[in-house]
């Protein structure tokens, strides 16, 4: 399992300095069923917003 998860969205609650996810657990979906052929087909669902 991935130790280091990478983000660039800092109006995100979960992201920390450097560029870092500090959720528990990320959450990804594909637009297109089960499975996905790139990066452009999933979303974040972890995603909340900094308000």
């Amino acid at each position: 399992m991935a130790q280091d998860v990478l983000c660039e969205v800092n109006n995100c609650v979960h992201w920390k300095q450097g560029n870092n996810c500090g959720a528990t657990q990320i959450y990804v979906v594909s637009h297109t069923g089960k499975q996905a052929d790139n990066s452009k087909e999933t979303d974040c669902k972890t995603f909340e917003p900094a308000i």
